[in-house]
């Protein structure tokens, strides 16, 4: 069979060929619809409009920035300008009111516990949850147990200065000495002051504890800051040892590691990454997750 020559007319459409042919079946020089072909050519003038107008090719250093000298960047810091400047608008009354009259004012209440909102879950929800549900080593925002009061002045001093913040001289600076580490207890000691604490928060102490010797060693090193009977001191920010919350455990392995060698730990000062407003408004709504009196 010879090869189909190019410009043959097909029998049966009637329309030329390009001369290509496979396993005896010829294809077509069918022409585009001019539709298609304007349509097509329209984009091509629209693309090269676009290099031109708006930023779409590298250079050397940087990018053709365009005529319009528009960028997504751009456009979404101007966005965030103008919330921020609808939000200062909103909360212009919040600078200069106490925490006590924003939450005693409806509507600047309201403002202070949306924006409250937005800063807990950028930057306190990490470690404290979702809602300060708290996990192992990060405490619960949402009940009464806080180390260093949970009024809103105690509440707001905690968020601004931290604790054990190396960058602020008025952080929550109080630290549990390391019983174990530095020597001040046996091991065996310290297993019994372990066991002591568990009895104070009601429960049971391992099988043959020395509860004698604990209640002891208590009363010589730990009640100075927890108090005779464990009940903590706020001054302090040491945590009352008979209630049902503990912040590592409190099974006796747990709570030897903690007197051995104290966790201690730290909290940014959130005034050196807050302005005051956002401060108020954190404050006021941590302590609307229901640990706040």
């Amino acid at each position: 069979m010879s090869a189909p020559k190019h410009g043959e007319i097909d029998p049966i459409s009637g329309q030329g060929t390009t001369g290509h042919e496979w396993d005896g079946i010829k294809e077509l020089n069918t022409p585009l619809p001019r539709w298609w072909l304007w349509t097509f050519y329209a984009c091509i003038l629209w693309s090269v409009g676009y290099w031109i107008v708006y930023p779409s090719f590298p250079l050397i250093s940087g990018f053709a920035p365009g005529f319009a000298g528009y960028s997504s960047r751009g456009a979404v810091m101007a966005e965030i300008d103008s919330v921020r400047a609808r939000r200062a608008d909103a909360a212009a009354g919040l600078a200069s009111a106490s925490l006590t009259q924003i939450r005693n004012d409806p509507k600047m209440l309201e403002i202070a516990l949306a924006q409250g909102k937005t800063a807990f879950g950028d930057n306190c929800a990490p470690c404290h949850g979702a809602g300060g549900a708290g996990a192992k080593g990060f405490p619960v925002l949402a009940d009464d147990d806080w180390l260093w009061g949970n009024s809103l002045d105690e509440m707001a001093a905690t968020i601004t200065h931290g604790i054990r913040a190396a960058t602020d001289d008025q952080t929550r600076s109080t630290m549990m000495p390391a019983f174990g580490k530095d020597g001040l207890l046996k091991r065996d000691e310290v297993a019994a002051v372990a066991n002591h604490v568990r009895v104070l928060g009601q429960l049971e102490p391992e099988k043959g504890a020395n509860l004698a010797l604990g209640a002891n060693l208590f009363s010589e090193n730990c009640a100075v800051c927890h108090g005779a009977e464990g009940k903590g001191d706020r001054s302090l920010g040491a945590p009352n040892l008979t209630d049902a919350i503990w912040l590592y455990g409190s099974d006796v392995a747990a709570i030897s590691a903690t007197i051995h060698n104290p966790r201690n730990g730290v909290m940014p000062a959130w005034r050196d990454r807050l302005d005051p407003v956002t401060i108020k408004s954190l404050t006021l709504y941590v302590q609307s997750l229901g640990g706040g009196r």
